[in-house]
């Protein structure tokens, strides 16, 4: 997941529920990769892939699959807006103090959180 500006970038899919940036790995490319090109594919946004934050195993019920969630810190490398790609609905950039009140997993959240807690330590060292 991408910050910028104190606000985190999240994506609506077609089950109204707001994500982070990601995808299926490509076999010749590491999770890490695959992190920055999802990011970069679905908001046209470079990023430098950082820390993972959280994994878990998700199930989705529309599709009946299992889908095992790794997320990663992101930094932006771009002061552009970000653009909407054909995979989502909308594009969004939000607070923390937003979250709590979104239509997104519990995991998604709880990764934004921890994300926004890392960066904050950060910048008091």
């Amino acid at each position: 997941m991408a910050v910028r500006d104190g606000r985190v970038l999240l994506l609506k899919n077609e089950r109204e529920e707001w994500e982070l940036p990601g995808g299926r790995i490509e076999t010749e490319e590491t999770p890490e990769e695959c992190v920055a090109r999802e990011i970069t594919e679905e908001t046209q946004w470079p990023a430098t892939t950082g820390p993972i934050l959280d994994s878990w195993i998700y199930y989705i019920n529309q599709v009946e699959k299992h889908v095992f969630i790794v997320t990663y810190g992101c930094y932006p490398d771009t002061d552009a807006d970000p653009v909407l790609s054909h995979e989502h609905k909308e594009v969004g950039l939000f607070r923390e103090d937003e979250i709590a009140g979104l239509n997104m997993l519990d995991g998604y959240k709880r990764s934004v959180m921890t994300w926004f807690a890392q960066l904050r330590a950060a910048e008091k060292v």
